[in-house]
Formats: structure tokens, C-alpha cells, sequence
């Protein structure tokens, strides 16, 4: 009886989990079409389009923390002990990407193009409790420029 509950449990986290995590691409999707502009541009630019003259330049940034679900975390610790790739956590680390970007482009609808846009990621926590499901925080920054 035991060991069925806990597969019962194991089974109703992971159908939670990918809901979650299926209305959460969802929503990013929507919002990926509506946020076209600026353009984001992530390698080191050093000379700005001459043809065009600067209007206003802004430092933007945005931060986001997703956690991941505890069924990944459950395949994860398998994993771990098995050896492999994390791999359940790499849906995780893109939709934080993905948010993070996001709201950059959010806070800078009104600029042109994005440049020097850096992604700096840390995971949260790793306390002593090993059962506690691990977060990523991403924390997206650049130049927004807008031309006349």
C-alpha cells in the first residue's frame, strides 16, 4: 500500500510539474510574438551604426528566479548517482533565460536594439536539507539604444 502511495505521489508531481511548466512556455511564447522589438544583441559590439545618430542610450536589466519542480529534482538525484547529464534542469535554466530576456525587452520596449547583452546565472538553494528542489536565478543586462 505504501509503495503504491508513493508512486501515486511521485506520478501527481510530475503531471503538476509539466502543467506548470507547459502554461509557463505557454505564456512566454505569447509574449515573445508581442515583443519583437528591440532587437537583442548578445556579442560585444564596440562601433554603433554610423548612418544613424543616437537619440538615448539606457543601462537595463532584469532578474529572474524559477525553481525547478520536484520530480526534476527526484531525476536529478537519480541521475546524480547514476552518472549523466542533468538534463531535467536544462528546461529550467531556458525558461529562466527565456524570462529573463523577456523582460529586458519589457523594460526597454521603447529602444531600438539591445546591445552587450550579458546573462549571469546562479543556482540558489543548497542548503543542508537535500531535499529541497534547487533554484536558478538569471540576472540579464545591456545597453539599450535608441536612434533618432
Amino acid at each position: 500500500m505504501s509503495t503504491l502511495i508513493f508512486w501515486g505521489v511521485i506520478i501527481g508531481i510530475f503531471f503538476i510539474g509539466s502543467y506548470i511548466e507547459k502554461r509557463h512556455y505557454a505564456a512566454i511564447e505569447k509574449r515573445e510574438r508581442t515583443f519583437q522589438t528591440p532587437q537583442i544583441l548578445t556579442s560585444h559590439i564596440s562601433k554603433l551604426d554610423d548612418s544613424r545618430s543616437v537619440d538615448d542610450v539606457r543601462f537595463v536589466s532584469s532578474g529572474v528566479v524559477i525553481g525547478a519542480d520536484y520530480f526534476k529534482h527526484f531525476l536529478a538525484n537519480l541521475i546524480h548517482v547514476l552518472g549523466g547529464n542533468l538534463s531535467p534542469y536544462e528546461s529550467v535554466l531556458e525558461r529562466a533565460r527565456r524570462e529573463a530576456l523577456l523582460r529586458l525587452k519589457e523594460q526597454a520596449s521603447d529602444f531600438d536594439v539591445i546591445i552587450n547583452v550579458k546573462l549571469e546565472t546562479c543556482m540558489l538553494g543548497r542548503t543542508a536539507k537535500k531535499s529541497d528542489a534547487p533554484k536558478v536565478s538569471i540576472l540579464a543586462y545591456g545597453t539599450a539604444i535608441k536612434y533618432k
